[in-house]
């Protein structure tokens, strides 16, 4: 009998190693391994497990002389050559199931804040300031949400919006037919006429990189507040802070920059403009990274993984 192997690469939640296991896997559980150290042993591999580290890309999947499946421990698939792997046989999965409630929640806490002026009004009490009119927040209660991308992360944040009194109106391009009891269905041309928020729930491809660009702020008929929680490509952000300059975009919730980690995002000519920016909110990539969604990845890919056919 051969024996099955499943390389683990990242911090993955022990549920899907032991899952594996209980399939029939022998799991090396390698969280620190390098691309280099990946490189040089995938071909011994049936199974990879990985969220953000490092891209797998076409030099990599040449490499997985036996890789059956890919395991990606998130939602968005940017990182991995989905349609290289198909044309090698590698069948592809993920768990958007298992961050999306994260997602959701997390985009909300940012629009509430944006609203409030929290983070404002924070640092100037802190700093021995009690302004309460440069503080007077807006209420969401009445309001037009316009989302785009009505997947699991849309769809989640359209629940969250249940009991605030908002209108929520939703544009997903590769979608016709899904207006339920917590988004009705629109036009890109409605989401720019109509939105008071706009928030971006698209994965990263050729077609949604710098969608939200200087021509696209252009288009909207009224002052708003942008959410990003999706990946931070989609947004052109030079031409984003330009729009917080010219009250275009009244405020900004980037869970997610074109740019991420230091010190590479301390070199980008736009992050000295945001950070002057009191109307932007920044969190590191941590709206679907929840202590629970850390469980219900696993839980989502190890369920995905029994169904595969191998």
């Amino acid at each position: 009998m051969s024996t099955k192997r499943l390389l683990l690469v990242d911090d993955l939640h022990p549920l899907f190693k032991q899952e594996a296991e209980a399939l029939g896997y022998v799991v090396s559980d390698e969280p620190l391994f390098t691309r280099e150290q990946t490189l040089a042993s995938i071909k011994e591999y049936e199974g990879l497990a990985i969220r953000t580290k490092f891209q797998v890309d076409r030099e990599l999947l040449d490499a997985a002389l036996n890789l059956k499946w890919i395991a990606r421990a998130g939602a968005g698939m940017d990182n991995i050559d989905e349609a290289y792997a198909k044309a090698k046989g590698i069948q592809c999965i993920n768990a958007p199931e298992g961050n999306a409630d994260a997602v959701g929640e997390h985009a909300v806490g940012m629009l509430l804040a944006l609203l409030n002026k929290f983070r404002q009004a924070d640092m100037q009490v802190r700093n021995g300031i009690w302004d309460r009119e440069a503080n007077r927040g807006w209420e969401l209660k009445g309001r037009t949400v316009g989302i785009i991308g009505y997947g699991h992360m849309g769809q989640s944040f359209a629940q969250k919006l249940q009991g605030f009194g908002v209108q929520v109106i939703a544009y997903d391009k590769y979608k016709t037919g899904f207006s339920d009891a917590f988004a009705k269905e629109v036009s890109m041309e409605e989401i720019v006429k109509h939105s008071d928020v706009l928030s971006l729930h698209v994965p990263l491809t050729r077609e949604t990189k710098h969608l939200v660009n200087q021509e696209y702020f252009h288009h909207f008929r009224k002052p708003i507040f942008v959410l990003n929680t999706a990946r931070g490509e989609v947004v052109d952000t030079l031409a984003l802070v330009q729009a917080l300059k010219e009250g275009k975009v009244l405020g900004a919730g980037l869970d997610v920059l074109e740019t991420e980690k230091f010190p590479a995002l301390g070199e980008e000519v736009w992050y000295a403009e945001l950070l002057v920016q009191s109307n932007v909110l920044l969190s590191p990539h941590v709206a679907g990274w929840t202590q629970e969604s850390y469980r219900k990845l696993s839980e989502v890919l190890a369920q995905k993984l029994k169904n595969l056919q191998i």
